[in-house]
């Protein structure tokens, strides 16, 4: 028997598709993979409304122009400052002992030696401090004054661009990959098959005049349909909810320069992702009855990606994922067993990572074709 797919099977596989989309997208079973995916987005929205929330605190303190604070220059004299700047946020005095108060100066000026007389001299010394904090828009600027005199210039700007870019990364590739992505295909494609098992209605499919391996691929179609709706609009939206704050010149900036590519990219990971480990589950899905077999297994494969040899890595959707992603996640720089586990050691090309999932998927597909054309349906053993 031919298993070349005709014109007609390819009409037949999406008319099945579109009729399977209310099951992909609406399960009672799957409707928790809407949490995971937006997860990220409701993350980062309640960040920023905190971060708006404590930039109109410090606005109800006290508004300095940017100019002015950056006109403050060690050396100055609280008095010069605050005549400038007569309105700081916060203003706050006290006196320590000069030994308490780290005067490394003092205790490390070359050639002195310290008696026990000195020490107990220096103990009776006070030096006053003060810290005179003002607000410009968008970074609280501490002064450090030491009996009078401006010794320190700190700067915190309340939003941080490359580090919530940096967080969405991490959070992307460690949760989002790894688990939403992950556990959300299980949901929605071991649904596809498993589901109808338990509904008892498989039978209805099976008795259609349509070759089996055009049902599974019309079933497929809708999973990834709805996978990748989910996950990457899901990815999109977290990643619109970290740029959103950064509307100014440097948000505009980054969005000129790489911003869209990354956007791109993003989305591309979560739908190849989807793209994989559907083929995967569902795959499992006609195999297999109990759906926690397969997932503890394959997320255990995934999760000791980094230890395996090179060739090994390659049989691993999340290695291609990874090679994906515009940004390198935050890792601990002093945990090599972190690193170790949590980038793969040589990645792919972002071609050659497309290519090797779209071969997987391939793979995995051809299998469940074979599988599917000698299923049997027997209710009585679910």
């Amino acid at each position: 028997m031919t298993t070349a797919i005709t014109k007609v099977e390819v009409q037949q596989a999406w008319t099945i598709a579109r009729s399977e989309m209310r099951r992909a997208f609406l399960s009672k079973r799957g409707l928790w993979v809407y949490l995971l995916a937006l997860f990220p987005c409701a993350a980062y929205l309640a960040h920023d409304v905190q971060m708006k929330v404590m930039e109109e605190r410090w606005t109800r303190h006290g508004l300095t122009s940017v100019q002015l604070v950056d006109s403050f220059t060690k050396g100055e004299t609280a008095d010069a400052v605050l005549k400038r700047a007569p309105n700081p946020a916060f203003d706050h005095s006290w006196k320590n002992r000069r030994d308490d108060d780290g005067d490394r100066d003092g205790r490390a000026a070359e050639g002195r030696e310290k008696t026990g007389k000195d020490r107990k001299e220096r103990a009776e010394e006070t030096v006053q401090r003060r810290a005179i904090t003002y607000f410009d828009g968008q970074r609280v600027v501490d002064l450090r004054f030491s009996d009078g005199v401006l010794q320190e210039k700190l700067v915190r700007p309340i939003r941080d661009l490359e580090m919530d870019r940096r967080i969405f990364a991490g959070i992307f590739q460690y949760f989002y990959l790894r688990l939403a992505i992950f556990f959300g295909c299980l949901g929605i494609f071991m649904n596809l098959f498993r589901g109808e098992m338990l509904d008892k209605t498989l039978h209805f499919w099976f008795l259609m005049p349509v070759r089996r391996e055009v049902l599974l691929a019309g079933k497929y179609i809708a999973g990834l349909t709805a996978a990748s709706v989910i996950f990457g609009g899901g990815a999109l939206l977290g990643y619109a909810a970290v740029l959103w704050p950064h509307n100014g010149v440097e948000g505009q900036a980054f969005m000129a320069a790489v911003g869209w590519s990354h956007a791109f990219w993003y989305a591309a990971a979560a739908v190849l992702g989807c793209l994989g480990y559907g083929s995967v589950f569902l795959a499992a899905g006609l195999l297999l009855r109990n759906p926690i077999i397969p997932a503890a297994v394959i997320l255990l494969w995934e999760s000791i990606n980094g230890f395996l040899p090179a060739v090994l890595q390659k049989l691993s959707v999340l290695y291609y994922l990874q090679s994906l992603c515009p940004e390198a996640a935050p890792m601990d720089e002093n945990s090599p067993m972190l690193r170790l586990l949590l980038a793969p050691a040589a990645p792919a090309s972002k071609s050659l990572a497309i290519v090797g999932l779209v071969a997987v998927t391939a793979l995995v597909l051809w299998a469940a074709s074979r599988a599917v054309r000698t299923i049997e349906i027997n209710y009585s053993t679910e």
